[in-house]
């Protein structure tokens, strides 16, 4: 099962039912401020909303098509990370995460990131990340910047958030990027 200790401090965990309740009070605390980013805040009204879906996140991690962790940050839940969509024909995929509010501004997300894409390159043998960012996220937007992601581009309304259409910012992050020693060698049959 997925659990890494990031650090002294922080933790990332497999999300499991019984951490619907919790799941549901880091949103519920959050609403305001985590609206203006994720299209699916909204939906999110009790725990019954966490109780239906991590079933199904727990399904594409038994079929190797996901991941949806917890960050514990001092053993208290403050945020959500994810391996979105994995794309093993061309061995891709996209980060997501979310944090808490007044977790900001302690690299808990640049650490928990950096422990994911080990995760990532080393355990799963993947090529090539995403993580896709509001184009006005700058907090967001620093976290691949800082962890020598590239800039690609905009994704033009690459979104619908609340009855508008926004840009998306995209980083990627090859293995061969992630060590240049092994350029060339990321052929992982």
């Amino acid at each position: 099962m997925f659990n890494i200790k990031v650090d002294h401090e922080i933790e990332l965990h497999l999300l499991q039912l019984n951490h619907a309740e919790e799941l549901f009070w880091l949103v519920q605390k959050n609403r305001s401020y985590l609206r203006e980013w994720l299209p699916w805040v909204d939906e999110v009204i009790s725990p019954i909303h966490f109780q239906h879906i991590i079933p199904i996140w727990l399904r594409r991690y038994a079929n190797n098509e996901g991941l949806n962790a917890g960050i514990r940050y001092n053993g208290i839940l403050i945020g959500s990370i994810s391996i979105n969509n994995i794309d093993w024909s061309n061995r891709c995929s996209t980060i997501g995460y979310y944090l808490d509010q007044h977790a900001n501004g302690k690299g808990i997300m640049t650490r928990s990131v950096n422990a994911l894409i080990n995760y990532m390159y080393l355990h799963l043998k993947l090529n090539r990340i995403e993580i896709r960012c509001g184009d006005r996220n700058y907090k967001s937007q620093a976290i691949p910047e800082r962890l020598g992601f590239e800039k690609e581009g905009t994704m033009r309304q690459g979104e619908y958030l609340y009855g508008r259409y926004h840009d998306l910012i995209v980083y990627s992050l090859l293995f061969e990027d992630w060590d240049p020693r092994l350029k060339g060698k990321n052929n992982f049959n």
